[in-house]
């Protein structure tokens, strides 16, 4: 186990040329089978084999499981009883991919990402020379623009080693990436807790990405590039609805509750919450659903807190194997 006193903790040395490194992918779908159709071929046909499909159906409705064995004979395709959301579904594939695959390096993505046919090799190839723990994509829309939604944070305050390191690797240090195309270091991952499977969506990516990267290095990697087929180009702060009390309760136990931030870093990102959210009230066109969700929300926030994902995931059917 690597220490978590140092700086950087280094991914182990592995190379993608060789063919000898083992990468599972992690897909989470629900009720998207065309779209999780196109992004399991994209897989298949990636220049860097992967070892492994896990697919995580969130109890589909649409056939999204039988349709992901017949697109990839051979996918490791594990049926939920109940949707438990994306944070969930990620938890469950990790905990999978980790029992029962081996992998050096675990490919995280939700159904409607779909990764060029380099993404992969691009994403490897920058983690193993920067010695990173975490690598995401470029995330592109249907037109080609930056998709807003996918936007990774820069590490403030980076140290020299950490810019070097991702420069040499014509990257980017970044302190979180996305889980649409989150390249993660095996044994980053099994050292780490699952993400929080109570957050069900929103920030679930956030937290446990800067929860894998508070010591680690992240990178962001543009000759990496998958498209992101969300139905519209924006990002999620626009009128999101009802669900805007995930975005301020699961914000407030990640303030509250996670390791992931120091508490410099969780004063600076929720000032940056408290303007963002008076910003999608600004912008919103039903602001009394808003404004009941950041009621709740908030009181949810600092009243309760998520179970443990081994908790979690047992009350939903699924064996999470961890917390």
């Amino acid at each position: 186990m690597r220490s978590r006193r140092s700086t950087v903790e280094p991914a182990t040395s592995r190379s993608a040329a060789s063919g000898t490194v083992r990468v599972v992918a992690v897909v989470v779908s629900y009720n998207r089978r065309e779209l999780l159709t196109e992004a399991l071929g994209a897989l298949g046909a990636q220049t860097l084999p992967l070892a492994q499909i896990v697919v995580v159906d969130n109890a589909s409705s649409d056939g999204s499981a039988d349709a992901a064995r017949r697109a990839t004979p051979g996918a490791d395709v594990i049926e939920l009883a109940e949707n438990i959301g994306g944070a969930g579904g990620f938890a469950a594939g990790i905990a999978r991919a980790l029992r029962a695959h081996q992998p050096d390096w675990l490919w995280l993505m939700d159904d409607d990402t779909i990764p060029e046919h380099d993404a992969l090799e691009a994403l490897v190839e920058a983690a193993t020379a920067a010695g990173a723990a975490v690598a995401g994509s470029r995330v592109v829309w249907t037109d080609g623009a930056d998709h807003p939604m996918n936007t990774p944070r820069r590490r403030p305050f980076d140290s020299r080693s950490r810019r070097d390191a991702a420069a040499q690797a014509q990257a980017t240090s970044v302190r979180s990436s996305s889980f649409v195309s989150m390249l993660i270091d095996a044994q980053a991952a099994r050292v780490e807790a699952l993400p929080v499977v109570d957050y069900f969506i929103w920030n679930d990516d956030f937290e446990y990405s800067t929860r894998l990267l508070r010591r680690r290095l992240g990178l962001h990697v543009p000759a990496s590039v998958v498209v992101h087929k969300t139905a519209k180009l924006g990002s999620t702060d626009i009128d999101p609805g009802a669900r805007f009390y995930y975005e301020v309760r699961n914000k407030v136990w990640m303030w509250r509750l996670s390791p992931s931030l120091s508490p410099f870093e969780k004063g600076m990102y929720g000032a940056s919450s408290a303007a963002r959210w008076l910003r999608t009230l600004a912008r919103s066109s039903d602001r009394g659903v808003l404004v009941s969700g950041l009621r709740s929300g908030w009181r949810d926030g600092w009243r309760t807190r998520p179970r443990t994902a081994s908790e979690s995931l047992a009350a939903a059917g699924a064996d999470g194997g961890r917390s």
